[in-house]
């Protein structure tokens, strides 16, 4: 996850070495981690809280290749409320602010996160900022500024669950295959669409950073360990996507970090049959 970066410079996926440049990289809580299970705590904690995220977002949605990634600006529904969550590790309420993706590329997967040695697809990251913070940059200057849901998404070749939000979303790529194009999302959308049937009541949780540079530490990460599936076709609309340079936009995740003695926290939720 770094979409909201504080910085301008140019920077690249083919040599992820970016603390020369950005020293923050360096620090010792950074993300992508590889979450071991064993190594975590269970957190006895309530539940994440989604507000406003079955309501409809205020159109048009604009989905734009920004040569890194494929990304979504989040607005404030048709009613003026702001997709929000609270509850978890989180004090007060944190309001989405953007949607993005990481992936690999034919021969490998590509999430950010990898969990019990599995790496996944795709990886999209629902960005949030705390609602007391009046911008992102501001956000970032302080470790609880920002919240991150990490969804992870396996591709099948016969998916027996369908997603409308989501496949809106993924249909919508092939129109922006050139670097800094954006399109437009016909009809409408909610932020509970793009979490399909997710289980949000088990996740892993940490104190990390933006994956881009600048590297704030300012995030608190909510990571979902079981992944949705979808068609495989999808994933290949993500491969045809060209970066800043004209290249194919492939890999485009950060190695993961040092988890460097921070606590990872396991949220546990019972599910119902």
């Amino acid at each position: 996850m770094g979409q909201p970066s504080t910085t301008n410079a140019e920077w690249s996926y083919a040599d992820t070495n970016w603390g020369a440049n950005y020293s923050q990289c360096n620090g010792n809580r950074q993300s992508p981690i590889h979450i071991q299970s064993h190594n975590t705590y269970i957190l006895p904690t309530r539940p994440l809280r989604f507000k406003n995220y079955d309501k409809p977002l205020l159109g048009p949605i604009k989905l734009t290749n920004t040569g890194y990634t494929a990304d979504i600006s989040i607005p404030p529904a048709f009613d003026g409320s702001r997709p929000s969550i609270t509850g978890g590790i989180l004090k007060g309420n944190y309001e989405a602010i953007g949607v993005h993706f990481h992936w690999g590329d034919p021969f490998g997967p590509g999430s950010e996160h990898i969990i019990d040695g599995r790496q996944f697809d795709v990886e999209m990251h629902i960005v949030h900022k705390k609602s007391t913070f009046a911008t992102v940059e501001e956000a970032t200057q302080y470790p609880y500024g920002l919240a991150v849901l990490g969804v992870m998404f396996k591709g099948v070749e016969n998916p027996d669950r369908y997603y409308p939000g989501l496949n809106k979303l993924f249909n919508n790529l092939i129109d922006v295959v050139e670097p800094q194009t954006s399109t437009f999302l016909d009809g409408t959308i909610s932020m509970g669409q793009l979490l399909g049937d997710l289980y949000t009541k088990n996740f892993f949780t940490y104190k990390g950073s933006l994956t881009t540079p600048g590297c704030s530490e300012a995030v608190l990460w909510h990571v979902f360990p079981d992944p949705l599936p979808i068609a495989q076709e999808h994933i290949y609309k993500f491969w045809d996507l060209l970066d800043s340079t004209g290249a194919p936009l492939l890999n485009n995740y950060r190695p993961v970090q040092g988890v460097n003695g921070r606590k990872i926290y396991y949220r546990v939720g019972f599910k119902t049959l």
